[in-house]
């Protein structure tokens, strides 16, 4: 749950922006917009997202950084009782969510987003509802293949990408000199990590094969190794 700030009326007044987003299809299943950032606004979020989504039974991680209101008291609470496990930024590492920052980045990027700022939290609540919409319901997301994440969360991709393929083959089969290879691909994308480890910072941790691993193991193919994976590695299940 990243939120980030948005610029009020004078200089130095901010408004703050809570958001959950479920990163593997991209949808934002909770926002506010808020005056304080606290642990109570944090926690009262999340528990509206999970109720939206019902997902209460689902096993769920929530990523987040290490602010104050994420670590407090009433949403460490919260998380216990919802069966929520915690995941946390790396040290002195807040922006190390790429899902979050390029979705502040879109949203700041917007066409009517006010260059001095919004004049009154109200004006603030209407822009991003506005901006939800849009991004879950109409914007096609290159990560995702182009659809968007309303239809990657309801489960639709596939035959839409299936239908996409088709018409993409019918074409290059009506006038072959216009393509010099394959179509672009559109099988819908798999798992989701965040912050996943390079392979070679993996086979440093691991260190240098032992005389009894041989030359075989020191050539393992890297999918063989994904048994390794650091505690910030995982599938997001955001609510």
């Amino acid at each position: 749950m990243p939120n980030t700030w948005l610029p009020g009326p004078v200089a130095g007044k901010f408004f703050y922006l809570y958001i959950i987003t479920d990163i593997w299809s991209r949808k934002i299943t909770g926002w506010e917009v808020h005056e304080r950032e606290t642990s109570e606004n944090a926690a009262a979020l999340l528990q509206r997202a999970v109720w939206a989504e019902k997902c209460v039974t689902s096993p769920l991680v929530l990523h987040s950084d290490n602010g104050s209101p994420m670590r407090g008291a009433t949403m460490k609470a919260t998380m216990d009782r919802l069966g929520i496990t915690a995941s946390f930024s790396r040290p002195r590492g807040s922006n190390d969510n790429a899902f979050s920052e390029a979705l502040f980045r879109t949203c700041k990027y917007r066409p009517g987003w006010p260059p001095r700022g919004f004049a009154s939290i109200e004006a603030a609540q209407t822009w991003v509802q506005g901006f939800v919409t849009w991004y879950n319901h109409e914007h096609r997301h290159s990560a995702i293949r182009f659809v968007t994440p309303e239809q990657r969360h309801r489960g639709e991709e596939r035959s839409l990408l299936e239908k996409r393929s088709r018409v993409y083959e019918l074409a290059r089969a009506a006038r072959p000199e216009r393509w010099s290879g394959s179509t672009r691909c559109w099988t819908p994308i798999g798992s989701v990590w965040l912050n996943p480890e390079r392979p070679h910072e993996i086979r440093e941790a691991m260190g240098p094969p032992t005389r009894s691993q041989g030359k075989q193991s020191a050539a393992a193919p890297w999918p063989e190794r994904e048994s390794a994976q650091p505690e910030n590695r995982h599938r997001s299940q955001q609510p």
